[in-house]
């Protein structure tokens, strides 16, 4: 049995690190510093201690970090799904408010789907952010669908934390939120694709998989 020193399951090393991120921007700046996980060695849904000890995260590993990060400033731990039209991915981030205003925290490996500051009055328009440069690069489609209810993590205890187990569970409980359309009825038809400079844009990447870090 690992030791732990907090009330959460962290290590005394883990929370010093998560401890020191005083703000949403912090906890940002820390995921962005952490190697994408490529998932070379098959799917992962690693838990906040796991995603650390391998120094590697994707969307919903980042996501978790950031909420523990947000729980230890006395924040509520929330997540929000992303849903998107297949054969695109959906994407999950840590939610945080200032001032009666969201903003959300985001571990992506490209450069339009990341950060964003608390400036938005309600979910809906947080998540209606992100719609604009979330398309396939292959064809410039548009792809954002809906956004979920937030999930409060506590309700899981030290889990989502502590597990040295794959925490695919998680999927389930976010695909079985309340999801809300962004999209209006009818106007579908009116979506442009994304042009030649949005698609070179959307190719950059942080993490490229040949990094022997990710």
């Amino acid at each position: 049995m690992r030791y732990t020193g907090s009330m959460y399951g962290l290590t005394k090393g883990e929370e010093a690190r998560l401890r020191k991120l005083t703000t949403p921007a912090m906890i940002q700046d820390f995921l962005d510093a952490i190697p994408m996980n490529h998932e070379k060695q098959g799917e992962t849904h690693r838990s906040v201690h796991a995603a650390l000890t391998a120094d590697k995260a994707h969307c919903i590993e980042g996501a978790l970090i950031a909420a523990a990060a947000l729980m230890l400033q006395g924040e509520k731990p929330l997540l929000m799904d992303l849903t998107a039209h297949r054969p695109d991915d959906d994407h999950v981030v840590a939610l945080y408010k200032k001032n009666g205003y969201w903003g959300a925290i985001s571990k992506t490996n490209h450069p339009t789907i990341r950060f964003r500051d608390p400036v938005y009055r309600t979910l809906r328009e947080l998540a209606l952010s992100y719609f604009h440069e979330w398309f396939m690069n292959g064809d410039g489609k548009k792809t954002l669908k809906s956004f979920s209810k937030p999930l409060n993590l506590r309700k899981f205890g030290t889990d989502w934390i502590t597990s040295e187990k794959d925490l695919w569970y998680l999927d389930k409980v976010l695909n079985q939120l309340p999801h809300y359309a962004l999209v209006p009825k009818g106007n579908a038809k009116y979506i442009r694709t994304a042009d030649k400079m949005e698609l070179a844009a959307g190719r950059i990447i942080e993490w490229p998989e040949s990094d022997t870090r990710t």
